[in-house]
């Protein structure tokens, strides 16, 4: 597998993710409070969120071993940045995930649906995180250069800055 950019390759999956899971959680809630669906059909949203969540974690991990040699171009305060909001993201959505398989597995009908509807709310808090890590990640990329540590470019704006932190940056 090419290693240079799996990174950037696997980190689209949480992100889209991000934005599906609460259409769906959405409509599975409905269809089930409804009854025009069994309960059982949440596990979909289930599933989905574990792929998020594991997805997430590999991709954290796949940045872990980026950042050392983006480091070279980019201000570690940038990539701890994006790190930091990244981490948020896919730990709020294991916690989203716990809420889930309660949801799904409580028996009570009032409590599981109460509980799903609280997950539902979880991914659309979600959704701002993903936005916020994503934002940093493309900070890094688009703003920052990070990509220039692999293609040994480097511009005029990173030469005078270098990686010490002199960049720009508004949130």
């Amino acid at each position: 597998m090419n290693q240079l950019f799996f990174h950037p390759k696997l980190v689209h999956l949480p992100v889209a993710l991000g934005l599906i899971i609460p259409l769906v959680a959405t409509g599975l809630l409905i269809c089930w409070w409804r009854d025009w669906l069994p309960k059982r059909t949440w596990i979909v949203a289930i599933a989905l969120q574990a792929l998020l969540v594991g997805a997430g974690f590999v991709t954290i991990d796949s940045g872990e071993d980026q950042a050392q040699r983006v480091a070279h171009v980019v201000a570690k305060q940038h990539i701890h940045e994006h790190a930091e909001r990244a981490e948020t993201y896919v730990w709020f959505g294991v916690g989203v995930l716990a809420v889930m398989l309660l949801a799904g597995i409580v028996r009570h009908r009032r409590s599981s649906l109460a509980l799903a509807t609280i997950a539902t709310l979880g991914t659309l808090v979600g959704v701002a995180l993903d936005y916020r890590a994503g934002e940093a990640g493309g900070d890094l990329v688009y703003r920052y250069g990070a990509a220039q540590a692999y293609t040994g470019v480097i511009s005029s704006q990173q030469h005078a800055g270098g990686a010490t932190g002199d960049h720009e940056h508004h949130d």
